[in-house]
Order: C-alpha cells, then structure tokens, then sequence
C-alpha cells in the first residue's frame, strides 16, 4: 500500500486558518499558532454576537414602543395588556415600525387597547 504524506491536507487547512486571521492585529495574522487560537476566539464571540443580536434588536423594539405610547397617554405594558385583551396580535418589531412610521395609526392601536382595558 502506498504511503501518504500530509503535506497537501495540513497546508489547506494552515492555509484557511491563515487567511481567516487576515486583518488581525500583529503575529495573529502571521503565525499558525496564533492565528488559530484568535480564530476560534472570534467564532465565539460572533456565535455569541448573534445571540445578544436579537435580545438588542428587542429591546430597541420595546424602548420604541413605550415611547410612544407614553404620548398616547399610557405605559408600555398596559398597552401591551391592553392589546392582548382586545385580541390584536401586532409583534414588538411591527408596533415599533408604525410608532415611527405612523403615529395617527399607533394612537388608533393604543385607543383600542384603552377601550379593551
């Protein structure tokens, strides 16, 4: 049976460890060692990153809402109630939109959650 040598596999794969760790500050973008160690660490942190991402993304979502409705003349979690009982299934990421968007139409929403109180 004929002998393989690793050269070919163990370049690609120092080769791809490398060119993930370009950009990196000093010898983590130079040595294999290095590199490596700092590219798993960045997977972490961007697996992670994801994560914290969404819970980011909610909680702009709700600073937005009780924002508005504060106008509107009520807290965010009553209108949140208010909605809930008046049977409108509205997202967090929606409301937010129209309180931007469309403030006649959000003060519309809060009324009828008032009116469900």
């Amino acid at each position: 049976m004929a002998r393989v040598k690793g050269a070919v596999m163990t370049r690609k794969r120092r080769k791809s460890i490398l060119k993930a760790a370009k950009g990196y500050w000093g010898a983590k973008s130079k040595h294999f060692k290095m590199a490596k160690q700092a590219v798993m660490k960045s997977g972490n942190y961007a697996f992670a990153g994801r994560k914290l991402k969404k819970r980011d993304f909610r909680s702009l979502w709700i600073t937005r809402i009780s924002a508005q409705a504060k106008v509107c003349g009520m807290n965010y979690s009553t209108l949140m109630h208010g909605l809930k009982k008046a049977g409108i299934e509205l997202n967090r990421k929606m409301l937010s939109e129209i309180a931007i968007s469309d403030k006649d139409a959000f003060a519309e929403i809060c009324s009828k959650a008032k009116a469900a109180l």
